[in-house]
């Protein structure tokens, strides 16, 4: 797999239907152990609800898990689970907090309550893609460097630093399919006196 899609950043959102009040936590995880523990914080903030509804997806292991947390089979945890499917979401986790207000919503009515949750939710944490990168890092002279630093993001890459001493390092990195590419086009541009070297791979946000 050399792209995926995930979480930007932990949000919420929340609305009432009935008088019920469904309030969405999502949040980017990586592990099981960061799904429990943010659940279990989710948890311990309303604990005075009736409900903690919960779905997560996972990369490592392709692991799959909701709770329905006392609601009726199938009418909340799946739902849930379900956008982060149809969104192709990996690696983050999406709880749903219900404080019930009187009303009964019936099967189908929770079921799109949940829904329609989650994807606030998912929507308000910002979808990103993440691409499998190059970390790679190079030296050139302070004559070199301008046009360095502008190549680097018209190729798709970023600028992650820059150390200033005799020379210029810059370390950046850059997507793996398009690197080779531009190590050739520095290669020439600098009349074969730079050349990147890559230091690591990783998944980072596609641009």
């Amino acid at each position: 797999m050399d792209e995926y899609f995930t979480l930007k950043q932990q949000a919420s959102d929340e609305y009432v239907v009935k008088h019920s009040r469904f309030i969405s936590y999502a949040v980017p995880v990586q592990t099981q152990d960061e799904a429990v523990a943010f659940i279990n914080q989710v948890r311990a903030k309303h604990w005075d609800a009736k409900h903690n509804v919960y779905a997560y997806v996972l990369r490592d292991g392709q692991i799959k898990r909701y709770s329905d947390d006392g609601e009726p089979q199938g009418t909340a945890g799946m739902p849930v689970l379900d956008v982060l499917l149809k969104e192709e979401l990996t690696d983050c986790c999406v709880v749903v907090t219900r404080y019930f207000g009187g009303i009964l919503l019936g099967g189908g009515g929770l079921v799109r309550a949940y829904s329609h949750s989650a994807k606030l939710g998912v929507d308000a944490a910002q979808k990103i893609k993440m691409a499998l990168c190059v970390r790679a890092m190079c030296e050139c002279d302070y004559g070199f460097y301008g046009k360095l630093s502008g190549m680097i993001p018209d190729a798709g890459g970023t600028v992650e630093a820059a150390d200033f001493t005799d020379k210029v390092s810059v370390t950046f990195t850059m997507p793996q399919n398009l690197y080779d590419g531009f190590c050739a086009a520095v290669f020439d541009a600098s009349l074969g006196k730079v050349s990147p070297r890559e230091v690591e791979t990783l998944f980072a946000e596609a641009k």
